[in-house]
């Protein structure tokens, strides 16, 4: 019965202390857009909005939402031009899928890699995953929310809602921005991460 008990306290401790790391990397996440939207050279407010920003609208924490998803490679597909909310025509390849459980139902999410980035060293290993959920519109904004990723060691890849965050377009209308593509919708809603935008919770 002892030993039943000690085997118990370990496995919680080890979750609680999983939690904790991950809890760490989300406050981070978010002390670090902070830190972007606060700098003149950075920021994608408007002049007038930069000048009574104090820090941006996040969800509560919940690491349910970060999760351990499945990476299929899917090598053979043929680049495309991603819409956005302009004229603008990036190409972009569809790179692999994020197969996970959320809710008690198995998803699957496309994951991105921009052609015109992948040529900069230090976007080489980066990964996008715009998707839309049933929050846009209503608490998150409404074209959506981006997740950034890098390409995984093995075949699995931490999907963290928690640090979905909006287009710049949410913030000004002089930015042009991905329109996430059909397919990268969850018919659920996401309550965590990036808020929609609010000059008024932003600027208290």
């Amino acid at each position: 019965m002892y030993r039943l008990s000690f085997l118990l306290m370990l496995f919680f401790s080890h979750i609680g202390a999983q939690d904790s790391t991950t809890i760490k990397k989300i406050l981070a996440f978010q002390e670090e857009l902070n830190k972007e939207f606060a700098s003149e050279e950075k920021s994608p407010l408007t002049p007038k909005d930069f000048k009574t920003f104090k820090e941006l609208d996040f969800f509560d924490v919940d690491t349910s939402y970060s999760i351990l998803a499945k990476f299929i490679r899917t090598p053979y597909e043929t680049p495309f031009i991603m819409k956005t909310t302009t004229n603008r025509e990036p190409v972009y390849v569809k790179y692999g899928e994020a197969h996970f459980v959320l809710q008690e139902k198995e998803w699957i999410l496309n994951i991105y890699q921009s052609q015109g980035l992948k040529t900069q060293p230090e976007y080489e290993d980066y990964l996008f995953l715009p998707f839309t959920d049933l929050s846009n519109g209503e608490t998150s904004y409404g074209g959506g929310r981006f997740i950034d990723l890098k390409i995984p060691e093995d075949d699995m890849i931490l999907i963290d809602f928690n640090t979905a965050y909006n287009p710049y377009c949410a913030y000004s209308a002089r930015y042009s921005c991905p329109i996430p593509p059909e397919e990268n919708h969850l018919e659920l809603e996401i309550p965590v991460g990036v808020k929609k935008y609010n000059k008024q919770e932003a600027n208290k």
